[in-house]
């Protein structure tokens, strides 16, 4: 009961902390983590743990396939070299930078718990980057490759974690067979998400009820990542694989079914940020208490390690820059100020605590884990470093670089988008059986309305019931020709998603209101 209530304290809180940094302009995730923090060291404030092992099956599904819903297959044919350079060979040299530092500072912690250390502050956690740097003026570019790196690092970082851990307590080496089972689980994960998008696609056509659609797609991740992980294969790629191919099998006659989920996904990824994020920092606080005086001894190995992160991540963003050459321009990062942001949204989060939290206290000896809560207690000091502080000061720096948010380039790119769609559906309009139906004059009537999208009811019929019914009939002909026609401009903006260099966001704006507009002709 006090565990449920916890929850509920913190749905409501979220609903608060939600309000008070939209009014003063700060991320709720960090200020859901600091408010979560400092309010359980309130008395009345039940001392509730959460199992390590449970806390990324529960949020880490749901929250990674919000954001996956978000991008599509070109985006990853488009930012390929970014989605490697980031994803994969950023988390090894994090990896391998932090075991340096922490095998030169703090030996008696041992060489593979050194490595499963580093995999433990490595990745950058795509539910921070997404709450944090989505909520601030970022170009789209920027935001398009923080949000595909964390899609994929966690599944690195997973692995070289376990590998670790398995070589710690059974008093191991860590070899190289980490790189065959990164590439044989990343594979295997790859196929269970194309076979979950199948099936949840075969059961969104089978199943009448909105709601219950709708529902299936909260069910598949979960289904996915347990599925993933009982096989051995990396559940973070099978739930990502999963939402981006069921945006690439939409149906451009699911207008109601997309609107529906969009209104659920929005409000499930905003309780579930805010807790997930309120139970971080309850374990923030837990962890620094039971540590204790420990933690002074830690600091000199905490800074280092700290510095280090940071650090790696800079240096790597500006070899990006440097090898960009003359086409730099057209990468990422592109200048010194992008490295600096994109350095500055390396966020750490939720991944990196569930990680830490996850080490075994003892080895398979039964003695207990050396420099366990050396780990802990850095996981958490990252945590704070990368993710609290950049978070409050990510505002401030967008300000004081002054990189331009190119608001304009993206209105002018949706607006190019509207233009298509509704060319194609004038075009589709002109041909549509039902529309061939109609008188000329209608048929102008009914181009006019498709180009204004208001609508052209006349309401002198209403008291003539004979000339009523006869305008009747001839709107649902001319309903059903509109819907011929936004059909075909749905079907051209699905299409488009998953061209290169179309923003998969800035469809989904347009698709959006298309599909407003059908559900409003439906009713």
């Amino acid at each position: 009961m006090e565990f449920l209530l916890l929850v509920v304290g913190l749905l409501f809180g979220t609903v608060v902390i939600v309000g008070i940094g939209e009014r003063i302009r700060l991320p709720y995730p960090i200020l859901m983590l600091v408010f979560s923090a400092l309010a359980a060291s309130l008395p009345f404030v039940p001392d509730t743990h959460i199992e390590p092992e449970l806390i990324l099956p529960l949020f880490l599904p749901p929250l990674l396939f919000a954001a996956a819903q978000r991008t599509s297959w070109s985006v990853f044919r488009l930012r390929w070299r970014s989605l490697v350079l980031l994803a994969v060979l950023l988390v090894v040299a994090t990896v391998a930078a932090v075991a340096a530092v922490t095998s030169w500072l703090v030996p008696a912690v041992g060489v593979p718990l050194a490595i499963a250390l580093g995999a433990v502050v490595a990745p950058p956690d795509p539910v921070a980057v997404e709450a944090v740097a989505g909520k601030v003026s970022m170009r789209r570019r920027l935001l398009t490759v923080l949000q595909t790196e964390g899609l994929f690092n966690d599944a690195m970082a997973i692995v070289i974690f376990q590998a670790a851990v398995s070589a710690t307590v059974n008093h191991e080496r860590v070899g190289w067979d980490v790189v065959p089972r990164f590439l044989v689980g990343a594979a295997g994960a790859v196929l269970l998400g194309l076979a979950m998008a199948w099936v949840v696609g075969a059961l969104t056509r089978f199943v009448p009820n909105l709601v219950a659609r709708s529902a299936a797609t909260l069910v598949a991740p979960y289904a996915v990542y347990l599925l993933a992980e009982v096989v051995h294969c990396s559940g973070v790629v099978a739930v990502v694989v999963t939402a981006v191919e069921l945006g690439r099998r939409a149906r451009p006659q699911d207008s109601e079914e997309r609107l529906t989920r969009s209104a659920f996904w929005e409000v499930l990824e905003l309780l579930t940020t805010g807790i997930a994020f309120g139970l971080v920092g309850i374990e923030m606080r837990a962890v620094v208490v039971a540590e204790g005086p420990n933690l002074v001894t830690f600091i000199p190995g905490i800074a280092a390690i700290c510095v280090t992160v940071i650090l790696v991540r800079f240096v790597w963003m500006y070899g990006m820059y440097r090898i960009g050459g003359a086409e730099r321009r057209e990468r990422t990062p592109g200048t010194l100020k992008e490295v600096v942001v994109l350095t500055w949204c390396g966020m750490r989060g939720l991944a990196t605590l569930a990680l830490a939290l996850a080490l075994p206290s003892t080895l398979a000896d039964g003695s207990p884990t050396p420099g366990r809560n050396f780990v802990v207690a850095v996981a958490v000091s990252v945590l704070v470093a990368t993710l609290v502080l950049p978070g409050l000061t990510l505002p401030w720096l967008m300000r004081v670089l002054r990189l331009p948010y190119d608001r304009a380039a993206e209105e002018q790119a949706q607006r190019g988008l509207a233009r298509r769609a509704e060319r194609v559906a004038l075009e589709a309009l002109h041909s549509s059986p039902a529309a061939l139906k109609l008188p000329e004059g209608r048929r102008k009537a009914l181009a006019r309305r498709m180009s204004s999208l208001h609508s052209i009811l006349e309401s002198d019929y209403a008291e003539d019931p004979e000339k009523m019914r006869r305008l009747q009939a001839v709107l649902a002909v001319m309903d059903r020709a509109q819907r011929d026609a936004l059909d075909a401009a749905r079907r051209e903006m699905l299409a488009a998603r998953n061209e290169p260099g179309n923003d998969p966001e800035l469809v989904d704006r347009v698709l959006r209101r298309l599909d407003l507009r059908t559900v409003t002709l439906d009713r």
